[in-house]
């Protein structure tokens, strides 16, 4: 039987603990239980796109994990994207913390933007990774969720074209630690709460 994730990707998910997140929390990540949720039930694709400023750090984190767990719980109709309000470039510190839980990562180009492949298993095809703006051509145009994932793109995008739905769940910027002692465990922090918050959103979905 296909694995459906990496084993050490499967070990960090199987040590998630979703009694972490608070109930106001709960009532943050609902909308967009309720958004794919909808989606199932009509058997329709469920286009998901996260945003923030720079589309460099929580906004990958976000895309990535939320791909892989509707993946690990089966989902198929389930496609995650990601932009910013301005396109920078992914973090190399994202790349990193992702290695480090188990994601294949590949750079298919070498730029001051460049594209990563991010695989979670060998057959499903690979994440594709880069900065670019929340309306790239690359995303969705129409009938998606945007999931604003700073306050900084969630106050300064009062409207974002195409978007069926708009749900603020927003995270701290784990920006603020690098070049310190502790960048790759906030990193590391911030990317398992992101793990957790995904797995709680899409172990409450019913097929």
């Amino acid at each position: 039987m296909e694995k459906k994730v990496y084993d050490k990707i499967e070990n960090t998910i199987l040590n998630l603990n979703v009694e972490t997140i608070s109930t106001d929390r709960k009532n943050v990540l609902q909308p967009l239980i309720d958004f794919v949720q909808s989606k199932v039930t009509a058997n329709k694709d469920a286009n998901i796109n996260f945003i923030c400023t720079h589309n460099s750090r929580r906004s990958h984190l976000t895309q990535i994990w939320a791909q892989t767990l509707a993946n690990y719980f089966n989902f198929k109709n389930v496609t995650t994207y990601s932009g910013g309000t301005e396109a920078t470039a992914m973090f190399p510190m994202v790349a990193e913390t992702l290695k480090n839980t188990g994601f294949e990562i590949l750079e298919l180009s070498e730029s001051k933007n460049p594209v990563y492949a991010i695989k979670f298993n060998d057959n499903t095809n690979p994440i594709i990774g880069f900065s670019k703006k929340y309306d790239a051509k690359f995303n969705p145009a129409s009938g998606f969720a945007a999931i604003m994932t700073c306050s900084q793109a969630d106050g300064g995008c009062p409207f974002i074209a195409g978007a069926e739905k708009r749900i603020p769940i927003t995270y701290d910027d784990p920006k603020m630690f690098d070049n310190t002692q502790q960048q790759a465990e906030k990193y590391q922090e911030r990317s398992l709460q992101i793990a957790t918050e995904m797995f709680y959103i899409f172990s409450n979905i019913k097929k």
